[in-house]
């Protein structure tokens, strides 16, 4: 049996302890334990099983002197199962309490599976509330590729970045893609300073000293777009023609590089709603980091993120993962194609529109000479380190550029749109795009998928 903690400022009775010591094997139990992982192909022990979570109330202090972060998640989730116990993923810091239902709970940890067991068991469809207190020095998390994510101090405050597993360094939750919820995150940070993260805000609070920001995200949003920064940030509001609140968050140290390019936002999602449909989230937005702050640029979800100010080209790309990959979210990390190809491809159809000497056909050819396009298929990356790997970015363009060629430009625009439009808000797998390419187009194109999607050598010609 496993060994119990009950987490709370006051010792529990003897009796309430034997209860949570020995439940799971009391006879009166008839639940289970969630899964402790969703066995993803390639992070096996991320996301876990028994629950849907609906909605998390992140609440955040943060002193960047210190480094410390104490924070409180309220998490409002439905049990899929009986539960006698379940699991969050969480890096790092110290939990110092921990209620389900509002009665402490029981509390196991090994590595990053945060293990709780409530007092009383969860039945399946039950919505149940469950409030983690922690605090600590949150880690940055370096990826199998060698990146770095999760939480990164900076010189003046903090960026909190998620993919594919460094937001559980900031947050216990269900760390995966397949589990979409909305997001209440409230940051408290010294005067002077300000905290960004996705939505919209909807309130700013000074308290002597500290001042509070209060974000709210209504849409579906995977943990790994979830986002916090905190600095000395120059911020403006405007909106798009069709009247989308944008916002804008960029360090002073790289405000002047960043304006002539984030100006072109208003026209990049009318462009964007245009080509891919209707745009799926309440507003639009940038944080704008210093050039070291981190190593890549993310689609954070309504507010992409940037080392330095952007070019033209990634700031299309991460804006049009706003469809591909943060509404249309993958089912697991093996589908990361489907968002870095059809980002890449907006890069290519932006081109096409913007500029008369540029064509995507033109940009499949450059991509196609690429030799690192073809190190392995774009739908089946050979290790967690690969699944950011050029091919997932560029051939896995070809691959759209090869369905758009197979169907005409009519049929290839309805698919596009139609295929955002049905997995709206959800979760998709490769395969259930190749089937509906087919029934949209009508056509049988096994021998697209298996050159381009899957096949493991270059063709001969493009």
């Amino acid at each position: 049996m496993d060994q119990w903690t009950l987490v709370r400022r006051t010792a529990p009775s003897a009796a309430v302890a034997l209860l949570l010591l020995t439940s799971c094997t009391s006879g009166g139990v008839s639940g289970e334990p969630g899964a402790s992982g969703v066995r993803d192909p390639y992070f096996s022990k991320l996301g876990n099983g028994g629950y849907d979570v609906e909605h998390y109330g992140l609440t955040l202090d943060y002193d960047p002197k210190s480094g410390r972060l104490k924070g409180t998640a309220e998490i409002t989730a439905r049990a899929t199962q009986d539960l006698s116990a379940f699991n969050l993923d969480f890096h790092g810091m110290k939990v110092d309490a921990a209620t389900v239902e509002g009665r402490e709970a029981a509390v196991s940890r090994a590595g990053d599976e945060l293990t709780l067991r409530p007092e009383a068991e969860l039945t399946d469809g039950e919505t149940f509330r469950t409030v983690v207190r922690y605090s600590g020095d949150p880690a940055t998390i370096t990826d199998d590729d060698e990146s770095e994510e999760g939480w990164l101090p900076t010189e003046d405050g903090a960026l909190a970045l998620g993919e594919p597993t460094g937001s559980m360094a900031w947050f216990p939750g269900n760390n995966h893609p397949l589990d979409k919820a909305a997001y209440d995150i409230t940051i408290t940070v010294p005067k002077g300073l300000k905290a960004i993260s996705n939505g919209e805000l909807k309130s700013e609070q000074t308290r002597g000293d500290r001042i509070s920001f209060h974000w709210n995200s209504a849409e579906p949003m995977a943990s790994y777009l979830a986002t916090v920064a905190i600095g000395k940030y120059e911020t403006k509001t405007s909106r798009t023609e069709s009247g989308l609140p944008v916002f804008t968050a960029v360090d002073p140290t790289v405000a002047k590089d960043s304006a002539e390019v984030l100006a072109k936002i208003p026209e990049i999602m009318e462009w964007g709603t245009e080509n891919f449909g209707p745009y799926p989230f309440s507003s639009v937005g940038a944080i704008v980091d210093r050039d070291d702050d981190a190593g890549y640029a993310l689609e954070t979800q309504t507010k992409p993120v940037f080392p330095g100010a952007p070019d033209e080209s990634t700031l299309v790309h991460e804006l049009a993962h706003q469809w591909f990959g943060n509404s249309v979210t993958p089912k697991s990390w093996q589908d990361m194609w489907l968002n870095e190809g059809f980002a890449s491809y907006a890069e290519w159809l932006w081109e096409e529109d913007m500029y008369e000497d540029s064509s995507a056909d033109e940009s499949f050819k450059k991509a196609f000479d690429e030799k690192d396009s073809w190190a392995f298929p774009p739908a089946d990356p050979p290790t967690a380190a690969d699944i950011s790997s050029e091919p997932v970015y560029g051939r896995g363009a070809m691959v759209i550029h090869k369905i758009r060629e197979a169907v005409g430009d009519d049929a290839f625009y309805d698919i596009v749109q139609g295929w955002v439009a049905t997995h709206r808000h959800g979760n998709a797998s490769t395969d259930d795009f190749t089937a509906y390419v087919e029934k949209k187009s009508g056509k049988d194109l096994t021998g697209l998928w298996k050159t381009w999607l899957y096949g493991q050598d270059k063709p001969a010609s493009p």
